[in-house]
């Protein structure tokens, strides 16, 4: 709840910062804009240049990987993961099915489809087509994505490429 309090705040702050400066905050159609165009050109089409002018180099992913073992931070851990993702699923593709924004926030709720042809997290290819659905939550500050926090159904993409059984 804290944490919560503090990230209302400095936005408070942020956007008070950004009035007295003459910046205007976005409006909720290029929030969405925004995202969609991360979704369309950084996921599906693999054109990673696209997030140096997306996202902030000091981006912050709330969803760490827990059993990572790399170091990369921000734009660059960005870069990184999509490239991992996009070498297993070379021809994944992403669908903005719905979204909300508010303030500086966006929320997308997304289908993602692909081929499972490289390794992924030490799996090695199955060639099985696979989908899961996922739901983001970015926040912008100054046209540029500064922190973020993504859940997608991962336990149904490992049960759609056979390593986890389905439910009995």
């Amino acid at each position: 709840m804290f944490d919560l309090l503090l990230v209302l705040c400095e936005s408070f702050l942020e956007k008070k910062q950004q009035h007295l400066k003459g910046v205007r905050p976005m409006s909720t159609e290029q929030l969405k804009a925004m995202d969609r165009r991360f979704f369309e050109q950084v996921w599906s089409q693999g054109k990673l240049e696209v997030l140096d002018e997306l996202m902030a180099a000091t981006f912050v992913d709330h969803d760490e990987n827990p059993n990572a073992t790399d170091t990369l931070e921000g734009l660059k851990h960005a870069k990184h993961t999509i490239m991992e993702y996009r070498s297993a699923f070379p021809d994944v593709h992403f669908m903005v099915e719905e979204q909300i924004a508010e303030g500086d926030m966006v929320v997308t709720r997304w289908t993602a489809h692909g081929t499972h042809k490289g390794i992924f997290r030490g799996i090695p290819p199955t060639g099985k087509q696979a989908m899961t659905t996922g739901i983001s939550i970015t926040r912008v500050v100054s046209g540029k994505f500064i922190e973020g926090w993504i859940s997608y159904d991962a336990l149904g993409l490992l049960q759609q490429l056979g390593v986890v059984p389905p439910p009995a």
